[in-house]
């Protein structure tokens, strides 16, 4: 069994061309959007556009949609050139459209069923067929028990999915979906991929799929990098991974600070996951790189060394990084002499009802000051409820929590003062300037004018506000925007920080400028950060994760031992390329393999025994005339954890309700 990082995927779908672009030219007054880009989307693939917010993915989906007009180029649909409105309502029939954000497209006062008999009459599909389409769909998107619920008392993943179902109930040749995964849980996250594997791979459909987030770029089978209203980079994942070859150092250095300090003087990507530090290089010859790595460290000896090759995201960040050669740097400052003794946070046994229903059940759990807390968890699953109770929001119905020394029950004001709070809509006034806003904060918290000033220049440093300082927060980059709520959340130097999805819709420099940012507050301050997120790449960064399940903490340690947790029960991840990945994984599922999933043009599986699996997986496929191309064994990442565990606690749960 062997298999490179770049084994040649599937050939994207050579069929007719359902989308062409070409010189796309979109403007809001003066400010242009999006300039000059063309892609083509042939039948049968999904293709991506990644990005962050503000890079121009949504005014092109809503173009070809034929929902907004453009300035200049052309966008044909099924050979249709959608250039006016009667164009446009030409080929609507045959497109499902969902915009962005959660629940959008749908009613809050109808039920889940409702909704989609709604879309479904809308779009005059026949009884017959829709009774069949619905069972199906709210069968794959375990949303069947609650057809009868509300749509505005559904969770953000279950709004995302029922969204999805009343796009697709007609069975559209072309789905135009923008950032349906955004605030969506890794369960809810693979159930949509499924849903949309089955659709390309029985009706032939084609997808045009957008995201923020670059763990799901390799699942297409082409994509365009987005930055700044152009595309930056296009073609197959593996095409694009050759733009950039290099290495990925993977090690640990201590102290830490020191370590990346000296780093950085030769290396432009280098991050901290935890304990670990990663460490990007151009040089493709692995020996070759650790000996300069170490060169680079000095006396401080790099240990448990990894080396890979690099990723989707490595890549676009380094494009990005010469797109934005001239971004400034930044420096932290100190916030205050002293470092906290004793715990940060302690939760034990916290209970939370609401009339039956028990949100929150007997969580307990220690944060140490400096450490980075990870609190993930599936929609629902109690980590908001949990946090309003800690910070004296919401009283508990049992148990007991003290933040930063003070007890939750009685001491809700003292906690509010110590603490620092960054909620996932950043909580700032658009229509007030960078200084206006930190003022503005400072003032509620009592700083006097002195300390505001202080804590103002502070603030600017340490978040790389300089030359923002006058500009309305409206205006922001959504990177510096979300630095800018982080230093609001941080202008009273609270020792303990609350951080609700910070990062979302971020681009990848901003991110990592972000982490970068909390690592040192927490490594050189010791500040204690808890963090809720529901993108596992970003738990990576913690120091400790607590996985949170229909209101219970399921399983706690930091991300290796979850790793390490998960491959010691159900195996090694096994990934498989084939030709015809649709027709292997109903083939995969028809004989036997528990939990195969399809990640783009691959299939995934745990195996105890992947040499033995091999040969049963090769028999399997060979039945049904598909060509297997590769098999690899992989590293487990969070994603997979966090699936493995909450799919097998869904299935505990139904046997429990059975038996």
């Amino acid at each position: 069994m062997n298999a490179t990082a770049n084994e040649s995927v599937p050939r994207p779908a050579t069929g007719p061309a359902v989308v062409n672009v070409e010189h796309f030219l979109k403007c809001y007054k003066k400010q242009v959007a999006v300039n000059d880009v063309q892609l083509t989307i042939k039948q049968g693939e999904i293709y991506g556009l990644i990005g962050p917010d503000g890079s121009g993915k949504s005014s092109l989906m809503k173009a070809i949609a034929g929902v907004l007009a453009y300035e200049g180029g052309v966008v044909e649909v099924f050979g249709t050139s959608v250039d006016s409105e009667f164009a446009a309502e030409q080929v609507k029939p045959q497109i499902g459209f969902l915009p962005q954000g959660l629940g959008l497209n749908l009613y809050p006062e109808l039920s889940v069923e409702e909704n989609i008999d709604f879309f479904a009459r809308l779009r005059l599909v026949p009884e017959q067929k829709l009774t069949e389409r619905k069972t199906r769909l709210l069968a794959v998107t375990r949303l069947d028990k609650f057809r009868h619920r509300a749509m505005k008392h559904l969770s953000g993943g279950m709004k995302q999915k029922l969204g999805l179902i009343c796009t697709l109930i007609h069975e559209p040749q072309l789905a135009i979906l923008d950032e349906p995964t955004t605030g969506v849980d890794p369960v809810s996250r693979r159930d949509f991929w499924a849903i949309l594997a089955e659709l390309i791979h029985t009706k032939g459909m084609t997808a045009l799929v957008s995201t923020a987030y670059m763990d799901e770029a390799a699942r297409f089978h082409r994509l365009s990098f987005f930055s700044q209203g152009k595309v930056l980079a296009a073609g197959t994942p593996s095409d694009v991974l050759r733009l950039v070859p290099g290495s990925i150092l993977s090690f640990e250095a201590t102290p830490q600070m020191e370590a990346i300090a000296r780093i950085k003087k030769q290396y432009g990507q280098v991050e901290a996951f935890g304990s670990r530090l990663h460490v990007f290089t151009n040089e493709i010859d692995h020996a070759e790189a650790v000996k300069h790595l170490k060169s680079s460290l000095g006396d401080i000896e790099p240990n448990r060394m990894q080396v890979r090759e690099p990723e989707l995201e490595d890549v676009f960040v380094a494009l990005l990084l010469r797109q934005a050669s001239g971004e400034q740097t930044y420096a932290l400052p100190t916030i205050s002499g002293q470092r906290s003794s004793g715990l940060a946070i302690e939760a034990r046994e916290l209970v939370r009802d609401f009339g039956q229903f028990r949100a929150v059940d007997r969580v307990s759990f220690q944060i140490k000051p400096g450490e980075i807390f990870g609190l993930p968890g599936a929609n629902g699953a109690g980590k908001t409820t949990v946090i309003k109770m800690l910070t004296g929001i919401l009283p508990p119905t049992g148990g007991e929590g003290w933040v930063a020394g003070a007890d939750m029950k009685s001491a809700g004001n003292t906690i509010k003062e110590r603490i620092g709070y960054m909620s996932q809509a950043f909580s700032l006034y658009l229509d007030l300037t960078v200084n206006e806003n930190i003022r503005l904060f400072a003032g509620i918290y009592g700083l006097d004018n002195k300390t505001t000033n202080d804590r103002l220049s502070w603030i600017v440093l340490m978040a790389g506000l300089k030359g923002y300082e006058s500009t309305l927060t409206g205006r922001l980059p959504m990177g510096v925007r979300q630095r800018l709520a982080l230093g609001c959340a941080l202008v009273h130097r609270p020792r303990v920080l609350f951080l609700d999805e910070p990062t979302s819709g971020v681009d990848p420099i901003g991110r990592r400028h972000f982490w970068d940012i909390l690592s040192r507050l927490a490594r050189e301050e010791g500040v204690a950060i808890l963090i809720t997120t529901h993108y596992m790449s970003e738990a990576e960064h913690c120091d400790h994760l607590a996985l949170m399940y229909a209101g219970r903490i399921v399983a706690e340690g930091s991300p290796a031992a979850m790793k390490d947790q998960v491959e010691a029960e159900a195996g090694q991840l096994l990934e498989v390329t084939t030709d015809q990945p649709g027709d292997a994984l109903q083939r995969l599922a028809q004989a036997g393999f528990v939990g195969a999933a399809l990640f783009g043009t691959k299939i995934h599986l745990l195996s105890k025994d992947p040499s033995t699996e091999e040969t049963r997986l090769r028999e399997a496929l060979s039945s049904s005339s598909v060509h297997v191309q590769a098999l690899a064994v992989r590293p487990l990442t969070l994603e997979d954890v966090f699936v493995h565990r909450v799919m097998t606690l869904e299935r505990q749960d139904r046997q429990a309700t059975r038996g």
